[in-house]
C-alpha cells in the first residue's frame, strides 16, 4: 500500500506475505512479560545465549545501579562465534566487505572465528590482560571486527573511537579510559581520498603516556611515521596460533565503553556490562529484524557509534547473520554505489539513518532505479525522528511499496533498541516509532514527574543492557541521567508524545528547544514540517537571538533536484511551517545550502549552524563529515551580515 497525504496518520498493516513468513509468535512476547513481570521476562531470554555457569541472582536493583544475572559466566566472542559455529554455521558467511576502492572480501564464521583467536593471542603478546582497555581507531573494516572480538575474547575492555575524530578527540577517550593500547590501520579511503588513521594516532598518542603500544594493520599501504611504541600485526600475528580459549567473564565485566560526543564538554564514557548487554542485543536484534537463517543483513553505521557495536557486531553475530559492511561514503563513485551493493549481495535488510535517506530523496530516485533491489523485504531507521514523507518515500522507492519500515528509538546509553516495531505483528505509523518493546517500560512525564501525552521520555523500570554508569565519574551519571526525577525514573534527555493509538512519537533532544515569545518547539518538529514542503529533501533549524521574541527560527534547506532557490519558493516554505505549527513559528530566513554539516553517523551538527550564523569561531569540528559544507554556509551568512 502507498500512504497519501490524507492517510499519513492511519495505521498500515504489513503485506500478507509478509505476516505469513514473520515470526509473528513475537506477540507472545508481550503477553508474557505482562503476566511474569519483567525480571522473570529477562531471566527467560537470558536462556537463549549459551553459558559457562548459569547466574544465581536475575537482578540487583539498588537503584540508580542494576547488576543482572549475578555470578553468571560468559564470554561475548564466544557466543557470537563459537556457538554459531557449533550449530553446523562454519561455512556461513559472516561479513562480505567492500572497500571504497574496490576492494572486497568475504569471511565465514570459522574463518572469523581463527582471525579473531589469532588477533587475541596477538593482545595476550603484547600483555593485555582482562579488565585492560583497548582503544580502536579504524575505518568500517573486517579488521576493526576481529579487533573488537579479540579484546572480548581476553576479556579486555574495547573503545572503538569514531573513524572521524581527530586527535584531540581521541586523546581525551585514551586518557580517560586509560588505555594501554592502540589498534589502527595505516590509512583508510573516503570519497576517493587515503585517511591517514595512524597519523591522527600518533598525534595522540604523544600526549597519552599510558599507551603502552600502538598495534598497526596494513590497509592502504599509506607511508606513515614511524613511533618507537609501534607493532605492526603482519609481523606479529605470524608469531602467534589461530586457536585462543575464551576468557570466563562475570555477568557485570565490563565489555566495552562507548564514548558520547564531546561537543558540549568532556565526553562520557558510557560503561556496558557483557551478560546483559548481550541478552539486549542478542534478542532485539531478533525481534526487530524478523530474522532468518537466509537474509543478508546491511547496518550502515560506524563501529564508533552504539548502532554499529550493537548492529553490526554483536547483534547480528550472536544470531548468525550474514552481514554487508562497506567502508566508504555513499556517493563514491557515482551516487548509485549503495544499491549497487545492495544489487550483487542481495540484501534483503537495509537499516541506515534519516539523514542519509534525506540525502537519496536530494539524490532523486533515478539512482535507485539503475539497480534491482528487489531482494530488500524489510527496511530499518535509527538516530535521530524520521518525518513521514521521508518514510514513505524510504517505502516506496527502496522498500517497492511494501516492505515494512522498523523506525527504532534506542539511546548509546540503553545499547539496544527499546522502541520499535515488530514488524509483522504491529501495524505501522509513518514517523512513528509505535511501541516500547516486550520487557522495556517507558512513561511520558512532564517537569514534576506526572504522566503527560506529551513532554519528557522516561525510562521507568531496570533492563539488562542498560549503562552501568560513566567510567570514573559515578556523580556525573546521578546528575545526567537520575536526579531530574529524585532518582525515581531515568531520564533520558528526548521529547515525546503518545497519539491516539498509543504510538511513541520522538521529537529528539529537548536541548534542542527553540523559545519564540512563550511557544517552546523542538529543531527536529520544525524541520519535519519544512521536509513536507515538495521542494524540500533536507533542513535544519536553529533559535537565533531576537531582542523582543527571546529567540527567532532560521531554517536552513536543502532542495531536491530539479528545484531553484528563490524569494518565492522562501516564502512558500514559510507558509508550509505556519501552516503546521502556527504563526509564531514563521522563520526569520530560510537559506538555501548545498548540504548541511553532518558528523559521519549522519547527524546534524545545529552548534555549528548557530556558530556560523553569528560570526563566532565554529569550534570543535573534529567529528565534521564534510568541512566544504560549513564553509558554503559561512559564506552565506556572510552575504547576509556583511563586516
Amino acid at each position: 500500500m502507498n500512504v497519501t497525504e490524507t492517510e499519513k496518520g492511519a495505521l498500515i498493516y504489513p503485506e500478507a506475505d509478509f505476516v505469513a513468513q514473520a515470526n509473528v509468535n513475537c506477540d507472545r512476547l508481550f503477553k508474557e512479560a505482562e503476566e511474569v513481570g519483567f525480571e522473570q521476562f529477562w531471566d527467560n531470554r537470558a536462556r537463549e545465549i549459551p553459558w559457562f555457569k548459569a547466574w544465581d541472582q536475575t537482578l540487583e536493583w539498588k537503584a540508580p545501579f542494576a547488576k543482572w544475572y549475578l555470578g553468571g559466566k560468559l564470554n561475548a566472542s564466544y557466543v557470537c562465534l563459537d556457538h554459531i559455529i557449533a550449530q553446523g554455521k562454519g561455512d556461513k558467511v559472516a561479513y562480505f566487505w567492500e572497500g571504497e576502492n574496490g576492494d572486497a572480501k568475504q569471511i565465514t564464521y570459522s574463518e572469523l572465528l581463527a582471525e579473531v583467536s589469532r588477533c587475541a593471542n596477538v593482545l595476550k603478546k603484547l600483555g593485555i590482560k582482562k579488565g585492560d582497555r583497548v582503544a580502536i581507531h579504524m575505518p568500517i573494516s573486517l579488521e576493526t571486527v576481529i579487533s573488537m572480538l579479540a579484546c572480548a575474547r581476553v576479556g579486555a575492555v574495547h573503545l572503538v573511537i569514531f573513524g572521524g575524530i581527530g586527535p584531540g578527540g581521541m586523546r581525551d577517550r585514551i586518557l580517560d579510559a586509560q588505555a594501554k593500547l592502540v589498534m589502527t590501520v595505516d590509512g583508510g579511503y573516503r570519497r576517493g581520498k587515503v585517511i591517514p588513521f595512524k597519523e591522527t594516532v600518533n598525534e595522540a598518542v604523544a600526549e597519552t603516556p599510558c599507551v603502552e603500544n600502538i598495534l598497526v594493520f596494513k590497509r592502504t599501504g599509506l607511508s606513515v611515521a614511524a613511533a618507537t611504541k609501534d607493532v605492526w600485526y603482519d609481523q606479529i600475528s605470524t608469531q602467534v596460533s589461530a586457536e585462543c580459549a575464551p576468557e570466563l567473564m562475570d555477568s557485570e565485566d565490563l565489555l566495552f565503553l562507548l564514548y558520547t560526543s564531546g561537543t558540549t564538554g568532556k565526553p562520557k564514557g558510557i560503561m556496558h556490562a557483557t551478560g546483559g548487554f548481550l541478552v539486549g542485543v542478542h534478542n532485539t536484534f531478533k525481534w526487530v529484524f524478523d530474522i532468518k537463517d537466509s537474509d543478508v543483513y546491511w547496518c550502515t553505521a560506524d563501529m564508533g557509534w552504539i548502532t554499529g557495536t550493537s548492529y553490526a557486531v554483536y547483534g547480528p553475530l550472536s544470531n548468525g547473520a550474514t552481514q554487508v559492511i562497506y567502508e566508504g561514503a555513499p556517493e563514491y563513485p557515482e551516487k548509485d554505489r549503495v544499491w549497487e551493493i545492495v544489487e550483487r549481495h542481495k540484501v534483503s535488510i537495509f537499516f541506515t539513518a534519516p539523514t542519509l535517506i534525506r540525502t537519496f530523496v536530494k539524490w532523486g530516485e533515478e539512482w535507485i532505479q539503475k539497480h534491482n533491489i528487489a531482494s530488500i523485504r524489510l527496511l530499518g531507521s535509527v538516530g535521530e525522528p524520521i518525518n513521514p514523507e521521508v518514510w514513505n518515500w524510504y517505502r516506496d522507492y527502496v522498500g517497492g511499496g511494501k516492505a515494512p519500515i522498523v523506525d527504532t528509538w534506542f539511546q548509546t546509553e540503553t545499547a539496544t533498541f527499546f522502541i520499535a516495531p515488530l514488524p509483522g505483528l504491529i501495524p505501522l505509523k509513518p514517523g512513528s516509532v509505535t511501541r516500547a518493546l516486550p520487557g522495556y517500560e517507558i512513561a511520558i512525564l512532564d517537569e514534576e514527574g506526572n504522566r503527560v501525552e506529551k513532554g519528557l521520555l522516561a525510562i521507568t523500570k531496570p533492563y539488562p543492557s542498560m549503562l552501568r554508569g560513566i567510567y570514573g565519574d559515578q556523580d556525573k551519571f546521578h546528575k545526567t541521567y537520575w536526579d531530574k526525577w529524585d532518582g525515581k525514573y531515568y531520564f533520558t534527555g528526548d521529547g515525546a508524545s503518545f497519539d491516539e493509538h498509543g504510538y511513541v512519537w520522538v521529537y529528539g533532544r529537548i536541548d534542542d528547544v527553540i523559545k519564540v515569545a512563550a511557544h517552546r518547539i523542538g529543531s527536529a518538529e520544525l524541520e519535519n514540517m519544512a521536509v513536507e514542503h515538495v521542494a524540500v529533501a533536507e533542513a535544519a533549524a536553529i533559535g537565533v537571538p531576537d531582542e523582543l521574541k527571546g529567540e527567532e527560527i532560521v531554517m536552513f534547506v536543502v532542495l531536491k533536484q530539479g528545484f531553484a532557490e528563490g524569494s518565492e519558493l522562501e516564502q512558500s516554505i514559510k507558509n508550509t511551517i505556519v501552516k503546521n505549527a502556527g504563526p509564531f513559528a514563521r522563520p526569520k530566513s530560510v537559506l538555501f545550502v548545498g548540504e548541511l554539516p553532518k558528523n559521519r553517523s549522519g547527524k546534524i551538527l545545529r552548534r555549528l549552524l548557530r556558530n556560523a550564523y553569528s560570526g563566532q569561531p565554529l569550534g570543535d569540528i573534529t567529528t565534521l563529515e564534510s568541512k566544504q559544507a560549513v564553509e558554503e554556509i559561512q559564506k552565506k551568512c556572510q552575504q547576509l551580515f556583511p563586516s
